[in-house]
């Protein structure tokens, strides 16, 4: 790694990601291999950042990991290309905690990363500058590359706020992206709809290259973020040994690894990877094959019938958006309730809940039949039913080998416009919610035969090693039928073809 920086701004919807994915990509054609991280729980920006880079965006998120996993992570992946790229979330210094220990100034701090600050410079001119030196003044130890002017009204506008900024402060203006019609709608798109769900992504995402390589001073944005001694990787020290680096989150125990077990039969779990479902974190993937899966994926809009697997993971994604093409799936449909119903190993997470539903009732009143496997009906509503991180304690029905000790506290987090209604009174939830919504305000993770359903979204960090129980839980159930009988082929029921 060469190169290191935050992009963030003074407040949301100033353009950050727009601007992320427009560096990633010009860099890029640059030649130069970049690596994108985003600050926080999300999953669209880092579909867009992933697609525009080659390269797998990294959650890294103050509330929810260790600093030493945010350390760990930032430096694993970082160091493996010549510029690591943050994207913050909200604005520098907005975050949950008063003493702003887990905003994105926080994690510039932790990490030794110069921000780039992006500024919505609409309507501004001189008034532009106390809002510079307050961000310095703020926090003196929060270091500013320079500040990109975003929106700004044409040459005239630019002209004005290049010579206040340089009149009143030391900071330097690496780029003056120009407002921009075309630019509106893929700031609107990339704020509303996962690049996988856009047929136009890769023009959009080579639209951004070539303005940010027109209206940015890349040379001098690397010049400016040139690696410092914070930024470096630090040197895996000797087995068993304890490291420390130049920046507060580098702090770590390397264990000594244990030794090699033998590998047992690899798993086989489908996944539904398409325009409806793709909110997956790389890092759960990988954890999922570290522990014995093969990944099998599936399209639950054209594929007609289901691959032959031990297990179904289906993750987040706007199942309401292809509400029409889902249900017109029927025989996908129908496949998958039976094999649920015999008692396939399963997770679903929030988009995947709605689509095992009973049916799914959009905002104009419309309702579509879904898979049928959970006795309840999705509700699409205008404004947000669980929204943020959640806690959850972990109760006694939930399926899946506990590891040692005393029942989990979990944290996670949940974003969903929809409600789970009509279940049964008797349902059976693998959660109670201490902190968040869940499926009814106190409860989350439906149990029905072998599979887990939640709002909940989980990523394996810290304590929480879903991945690897997910996995164990359908090796024991692989295992525990075939000393009966073979269980896929009369599972299955028909034929398949992947």
């Amino acid at each position: 790694m060469n190169h290191c920086f935050m992009i963030s701004a003074a407040h949301k919807s100033s353009g950050k990601t727009t601007l992320s994915v427009g560096l990633c990509a010009a860099l890029q054609a640059r030649k130069i291999t970049v690596q994108p991280f985003k600050k926080g729980p999300d999953y669209i920006d880092p579909i867009w950042l992933t697609q525009a880079s080659g390269r797998a965006c990294r959650n890294l998120d103050l509330y929810l990991m260790s600093t030493q996993e945010v350390a760990s992570i930032f430096q694993r992946f970082a160091g493996q290309a010549e510029v690591a790229l943050v994207e913050g979330n909200k604005g520098l210094y907005d975050g949950l905690a008063l003493d702003g220990s887990n905003s994105n100034a926080a994690l510039a701090k932790g990490l030794g990363l110069p921000v780039v600050l992006v500024l919505d410079a609409r309507g501004m001119t001189r008034g532009i500058a106390p809002l510079i030196l307050g961000y310095q003044a703020f926090d003196p130890g929060i270091r500013f590359a320079g500040v990109i002017l975003n929106q700004l009204g044409g040459t005239r506008h630019e002209s004005k706020l290049r010579r206040v900024i340089e009149h009143y402060t030391d900071i330097p203006v690496l780029g003056a992206v120009h407002h921009d019609s075309e630019l509106f709608v893929a700031e609107r798109h990339l704020g509303l709809v996962p690049g996988n769900e856009t047929p136009q992504a890769l023009a959009l995402i080579q639209q951004l290259s070539e303005r940010i390589e027109q209206q940015v001073d890349l040379p001098a944005l690397l010049e400016r973020t040139r690696t410092t001694p914070a930024c470096v990787p630090v040197q895996e020290p000797q087995q068993g040994l304890a490291r420390s680096g130049a920046h507060p989150f580098a702090q770590e125990i390397f264990p000594t690894p244990a030794p090699p077990v033998a590998r047992k039969k690899p798993l086989r779990i489908a996944i539904a990877r398409d325009q409806a479902f793709g909110f997956y974190y790389a890092d759960d993937l990988e954890a999922l094959e570290a522990a014995g899966a093969r990944l099998i994926p599936f399209n639950t809009l054209t594929d007609r019938a289901f691959p032959e697997v031990d297990g179904l993971y289906i993750g987040g994604g706007f199942p309401e958006a292809f509400a029409g093409a889902l249900a017109a799936n029927e025989a996908l449909r129908s496949h998958l309730r039976r094999v649920l119903a015999a008692g396939l190993p399963a997770y679903a997470e929030c988009g995947g809940l709605m689509y095992l539903a009973r049916s799914l009732r959009t905002l104009d009143g419309k309702e579509y039949p879904m898979v049928g496997s959970i006795p309840g009906t999705v509700v699409m509503h205008e404004r947000p039913v669980g929204r943020g991180y959640v806690h959850l304690a972990e109760q006694a029905h939930h399926p899946w080998p506990r590891p040692k000790g005393p029942a989990q506290h979990i944290r996670a987090h949940e974003f969903h416009y929809s409600s789970l209604e009509e279940l049964p009174s008797d349902s059976r939830f693998a959660y109670q919610v201490c902190r968040g919504y869940g499926i009814n305000g106190n409860q989350d993770g439906l149990v029905i035969n072998q599979l887990l359903a939640s709002y909940t979204h989980l990523r394996t960090i810290g304590d929480c090693t879903w991945a690897n129980r997910f996995v164990a839980f359908i090796r024991q159930q692989r295992d525990a039928s075939c000393t009966v009988a073979p269980m896929q082929h009369s599972m299955m029921g028909e034929p398949v073809h992947e």
